[in-house]
């Protein structure tokens, strides 16, 4: 699994991971009314696959959901850990099933692999793999993470040194979803990079940007992705919002998979046209 577009991929590819697992599945979730999960992660587990589940504390009006879903994996005999409650959200969204770090941006929910558009990428880099597993055992036991210099970019530990760093090396194209940029210091950043002579455009929303933005016009967004100059790409639970970069938890990984970064490159110029404005007297429809 390199690349999961959502709606088009649905929960299958993630079931894929789960059922090829021989030896670990670490998985963080946030949200999730999918069924499947929980039967595939019971199947791994009947299959002698190390299993475990860190869930958060809390989600938005969920709570009762989230407790459910811990007794019915703890049944399946799943390990099951609860996030902390030392920040606002723990958002992240990623798996490890055995060498491989799958960072996503959707949850699996029917909203998201069915209504909307989302992504999710895998790694094998060693590097970042280590960091994932030492992320998951630090949230696991509630401890500190020490994070690193590398392409896992984590909130709030070292999210916007690693995505500054990674907007100012744009040379020549960035391409964005995000569903609501508010952060003021990435807002001057990407006007910077504009008057610079980048192609910077951002479907979704952007307050008080001059960027060109486009709303989502086709289906409800939900992703946070960037592609650097058709090169690079970051994929990711974080917003370039202060609280996702400062106050949340939250997990990225920067991609350097040029086929990855050239079908999204691509994907965004299908979503963008589409979202046009059939008019030019009249305003983009407004983003679900």
């Amino acid at each position: 699994m390199k690349l999961i577009v959502q709606p088009e991929g649905g929960i299958t590819p993630v079931l894929r991971a789960i059922k090829q697992a021989k030896q670990r599945v670490d998985l963080a979730i946030f949200r999730t009314d999918r069924k499947e999960i929980e039967k595939g992660l019971g199947g791994a587990v009947e299959r002698g696959v190390r299993v475990r589940v860190l869930v958060a504390h809390t989600n938005h009006g969920g709570e009762n959901r989230l407790r459910k879903l811990e007794r019915r994996l703890l049944e399946l005999g799943v390990t099951v850990a609860r996030t902390g409650d030392d920040f606002l959200r723990y958002h992240g969204k990623y798996m490890i099933a055995d060498d491989t770090l799958h960072v996503f941006t959707f949850n699996f929910t029917r909203a998201d692999t069915k209504k909307s558009r989302g992504f999710g990428v895998s790694t094998r880099d060693k590097s970042t793999l280590k960091q994932a597993c030492e992320l998951f055992e630090a949230d696991c036991t509630r401890q500190p993470f020490a994070s690193k210099n590398g392409c896992l970019v984590v909130s709030p530990e070292n999210a916007r040194d690693s995505l500054t760093a990674f907007i100012k090396e744009t040379k020549r194209q960035l391409l964005i979803y995000d569903v609501n940029i508010q952060d003021s210091a990435f807002i001057q950043l990407l006007k910077a990079r504009a008057a610079a002579g980048v192609d910077v455009r951002i479907i979704g929303k952007a307050k008080g940007s001059e960027i060109d933005v486009r709303p989502l016009a086709t289906m409800r967004l939900h992703a946070r992705a960037i592609v650097r100059d058709g090169e690079k790409v970051f994929v990711g639970s974080q917003s370039l919002r202060r609280p996702e970069l400062n106050l949340r938890r939250e997990v990225g990984v920067v991609i350097s998979n040029a086929a990855v970064a050239r079908t999204l490159r691509d994907l965004f110029e299908a979503d963008w046209k589409d979202s046009a404005p059939k008019d030019k007297d009249e305003p983009a429809d407004k983003d679900e």
